[in-house]
């Protein structure tokens, strides 16, 4: 018997976000369940944590502080400067309260997907990657290869994505989060131990 009534809740997110957002959301929670499956995690947990992810997303950025603010969620330095990053931990309080999400690894999958962070669980990691790899997605430099280390080594996948994302951030205007740089070196050592 089924946890969550995927369905239930699809229909309630749809309300709440846009088409564009709604179709990434499908490739996401699709391509979660994919890696679940390929890895051994829950493909029922990988698929809710896919489709809850971007819950908050399309609140507008001002009202993401607000919101924040009244939950008592905490918001960092780089947050307030970059209030978008919020529709994580947002997104996690949402899950929890208005789609009833009580399991603590699905909430922190959907709380970390957009940062990473180190020593990620298995559905973390998935989450993480789903939301970069899923197949509406286009513009990353080696997504292709990053797309198939993804089903073969996962943590190889997360630190490629973390490395090109840290690269892609230093050469714009967006802020950079504390937790990626964390994330990536924690990666980039276990990468390295693992190699020798």
């Amino acid at each position: 018997m089924s946890e969550y009534n995927i369905y239930k809740m699809q229909k309630k997110l749809k309300k709440y976000i846009d088409e564009e957002r709604y179709w990434h959301t499908m490739g996401v929670m699709y391509t979660a369940g994919s890696l679940a499956m390929c890895h051994g995690a829950s493909i029922e947990k990988a698929q809710v944590a896919g489709l809850l992810h971007d819950c908050a997303k399309c609140i507008p950025n001002h009202k993401k502080l607000k919101l924040c603010k009244q939950y008592g969620i905490e918001v960092s330095q780089v947050e307030k400067q970059a209030p978008y990053l919020l529709h994580s931990s947002l997104g996690a309080y949402l899950a929890r309260e208005k789609y009833h999400v009580t399991d603590k690894e699905i909430l922190s999958a959907i709380a970390c997907h957009t940062t990473g962070k180190a020593d990620m669980t298995l559905l973390e990691k998935i989450l993480f990657l789903a939301d970069y790899i899923e197949p509406m997605r286009n513009k990353a430099v080696n997504l292709p290869g990053i797309r198939s280390l993804a089903f073969r080594d996962i943590d190889y996948a997360v630190y490629a994505t973390l490395r090109d994302t840290l690269e892609y951030l230093s050469r714009g205007t967006s802020c950079l989060d504390n937790q990626t740089v964390e994330a990536y070196n924690y990666y980039k050592v276990l990468i390295e131990e693992r190699e020798g």
